[in-house]
């Protein structure tokens, strides 16, 4: 009876992911929603609560204004894209997870970054337990990250890359990647619940105990989040994640969590048979530059964190022979453009109702924020009218349902970017810029509504020659 009541006191099964505890195994956590994490729970048993052994301090407890703060300051890593993400460098100490596809540039970006380390006269030990030293090496001289204080080592033991961290002392240790390497006192293969969460507890206290900057690769899921326990995020300074279309060059550098700087800054990189290189000034990939300008395009400025971003929308619409007309989109949300195509039927009385509609983005670009809105609606009257809108016009808000036209967040800041392409007109939601605050040179038209907008551009397109100034129209 005693034996039956002990073992009811305590589930028998419990998630690694979350620590939901169960009676009975079952296939999915019914609390973080997780397949397979819930396993038997082979931890000592009773109610009683655990006690711990008072150990020796390792110094007193001090004021927080005796804090020295030089050790955690960060330092740069040569890669101002990269800097420009993590808030100035890499702080002593700090664990960075850099996840992305396979096939996105995570090696060789990294190994750029621990090429110009070894250069600038730090000692890197490179750790690959995805591929061979001899694939490495060949990549290195590819890109020209070639350097002698640049160590390479190919493990996947746990034991053997602390060994190689004692032997070696670097200044910086990138791991490629975290789900390779197991350790032999946790059982399970590489890349399981169990051995992630030992080898990046186990690299993480390293990297505090010496004062040693630590970055890792981590893989992703096809969902596009980070493979492994949700445990790992937490234990991390800095998650990174690493973006890119697989026909495009750009890739897209962004921090979801950093204890040491801003989460809504964007660095941009260019892939290139040379390696990976920063774009200080990436808005001339998403622009065409056709001399002549044909109806159906329209530029917007969007937000990636702080920076803004000239792109240029296409739209093409032709009658169609369907029952069902084509919606077909590329780089912009389909949900998106059928919600616009819906309120200018609706309330600017274009007819697309048998039409079939093609929109697109110029460089690969992806817009994802409502404020390309006006933009795309733009494109596509310009598209339907077979009338070219003026070639230097930018149109930046949110289309609402009703048709009125929404302000969005940094129009001024996205006006001065337009502005320093060399656009001279622009069309933005009523009351999103006050007096004065137009740039010197742009004639500003602000609409209150979509049917609005639509004139104010027609009208812009009548106009013969475009005054400067920095007006505001209304």
């Amino acid at each position: 009876m005693s034996t039956t009541t002990a073992k009811s006191a305590r589930p028998a099964y419990r998630c690694a992911e979350c620590g939901w505890t169960t009676s009975k195994w079952v296939g999915r956590c019914g609390e973080c929603q997780t397949w397979g994490s819930v396993a038997e729970d082979t931890g000592p048993g009773g109610a009683a609560p655990r006690t711990a052994v008072m150990v020796p301090l390792r110094g007193a407890a001090r004021p927080i204004a005796e804090i020295d703060v030089e050790t955690s300051r960060s330092r740069p890593t040569g890669v101002g894209e990269l800097d420009r993400v993590l808030g100035g460098g890499l702080v002593p100490g700090a664990v960075v997870l850099l996840a992305g596809e396979p096939g996105v540039g995570k090696s060789t970006l990294l190994l750029d970054v621990a090429a110009r380390a070894a250069t600038g006269g730090r000692t890197v030990l490179y750790v690959t337990g995805e591929e061979s030293a001899g694939q490495v090496r060949l990549r290195a001289e590819r890109i020209g990250a070639l350097a002698d204080t640049l160590l390479l080592a190919a493990e996947t033991d746990l034991g053997t890359i602390l060994g190689h961290l004692a032997q070696t002392e670097p200044d910086l240790l990138v791991l490629d990647s975290v789900q390779t390497v197991a350790s032999s006192a946790v059982e399970g293969s590489p890349g399981g619940v169990a051995q992630v969460r030992e080898v990046a507890a186990s690299l993480i206290s390293a990297a505090k105990e010496r004062g040693l900057p630590v970055v890792l690769v981590g893989h992703v899921t096809k969902d596009g989040a980070v493979a492994g326990p949700r445990t790992l995020e937490h234990l991390v300074d800095v998650v990174c994640q690493f973006e890119g279309d697989r026909h495009s060059r750009l890739r897209l550098l962004r921090a979801t969590k950093n204890r040491f700087g801003p989460t809504d800054e964007v660095g941009c990189f260019d892939l290139t048979e040379s390696g990976i290189v920063g774009l200080a000034d990436p808005s001339g990939l998403f622009l065409s530059h056709e001399r002549h300008h044909v109806p159906g395009t329209c530029v917007t400025v969007t937000l990636e964190g702080r920076r803004p971003l000239a792109t240029e929308v296409q739209a093409l619409v032709a009658p169609s022979m369907l029952a069902n007309p084509r919606r077909t989109t590329s780089g912009v949300d389909g949900s998106r453009l059928a919600m616009v195509l819906a309120v200018l039927q609706r309330r600017a009385g274009l007819k697309v109702g048998d039409q079939d509609v093609y929109v697109s983005t110029v460089g690969g670009a992806r817009v994802v924020e409502p404020g390309a809105d006006l933009a795309l609606a733009l494109a596509t009257v310009s598209s339907r009218e077979n009338v070219a809108l003026p070639p230097r016009l930018v149109a930046i808000g949110e289309v609402g349902l009703a048709g009125e036209i929404r302000p969005v967040t940094g129009t001024a800041r996205r006006l001065a970017e337009a502005a320093r392409l060399g656009f001279t007109h622009a069309v933005v939601p009523a009351g999103s810029l006050a007096a004065g605050e137009a740039p010197e040179g742009m004639r500003v038209a602000q609409a209150a509504d979509l049917g609005e907008a639509v004139r104010l551009t027609r009208a812009e397109t009548a106009r013969p020659e475009v005054p400067g100034g920095g007006t505001s129209a209304k």
